[in-house]
């Protein structure tokens, strides 16, 4: 059974500042996992928002609603361009703490259907981690049946995956400590029957977001539990120190859990 690690974007970027990588932040997290690994090594994907790399330049272009002229294409060229430079950023810095990382780049071989991603190749993901190699994929553009190309969202990504793979759990790291309703409280577990509860209460991103706020996501993730049963979803805060390596080895109990009881 496999984990999967989403790093947000407004957690390794200042999505408010177009091309920011926060690198202190990103050296911490790849520590954690890297000690992790030692204590209770266990099979890793690991993923990343393109925060404020690619939304400011999908937002320009209108890349979320769909690619048709020739300025359309060139911009949707440019967001995977970006996508990619800071893919390589988190790459390194993963690799420089000793995790066999095999980067992927979804819009390689991603297909979509009016924003659904309906295909993405299996195969590389799968070899990869029956040969100890720690899979990296990240938010990228995709062609599209309807729209021409889109945008894909790590967490399109990641439920794509857990549908078609054997997902144990999902971790969701960004910069607050959980769900948070109406008071500012950390929700501590959303099912599929409360999540209405907290419809009106879960606002947008902060900074520059195409791919929705967080109701939307965590609509996504609640609708993924539905059809995966023995998934659990963790949102939690990745600026806390040691909260990232203490859930991986099951020794913290924190963030917002939803799972479908």
């Amino acid at each position: 059974m496999h984990t999967l690690i989403k790093l947000g974007g407004s957690l390794i970027t200042d999505k408010r500042v177009e091309n920011s990588f926060n690198a202190d932040i990103m050296h911490r997290l790849a520590h954690e996992i890297a000690q992790a690994q030692k204590i209770a090594p266990t099979s890793l994907i690991i993923g990343h928002g393109s925060g404020s790399f690619g939304h400011f330049v999908a937002h320009k272009y209108g890349t979320m609603t769909g690619v048709s002229t020739p300025e359309n294409w060139r911009g949707y060229a440019e967001v995977a361009r970006v996508a990619s430079q800071l893919n390589t950023l988190v790459s390194e810095v993963l690799i420089g703490v000793g995790l066999p990382i095999l980067k992927l780049q979804p819009s390689a071989s991603a297909l979509c259907h009016d924003g659904e991603l309906i295909q993405m190749a299996l195969n590389p993901l799968i070899t990869a981690l029956q040969n100890g190699l720690v899979p990296l994929v990240y938010g990228d553009v995709s062609l599209d049946e309807v729209r021409g190309g889109t945008i894909i969202s790590t967490e399109t990504i990641m439920t794509y995956l857990s549908k078609n793979l054997p997902v144990k759990r999902v971790l969701l790291l960004g910069e607050v400590d959980g769900v948070l309703d109406g008071d500012g409280q950390v929700i501590p577990r959303i099912t599929p029957n409360t999540l209405i509860n907290y419809q009106s209460v879960l606002g947008g991103s902060y900074g520059t977001d195409v791919t929705g706020g967080m109701f939307a996501k965590v609509r996504d993730m609640v609708n993924l539990v539905k059809e995966r049963p023995h998934l659990s979803i963790h949102i939690l805060n990745g600026q806390v120190t040691n909260r990232l390596l203490y859930t991986l080895t099951d020794d913290l109990q924190t963030g917002t859990l939803i799972t479908n009881d």
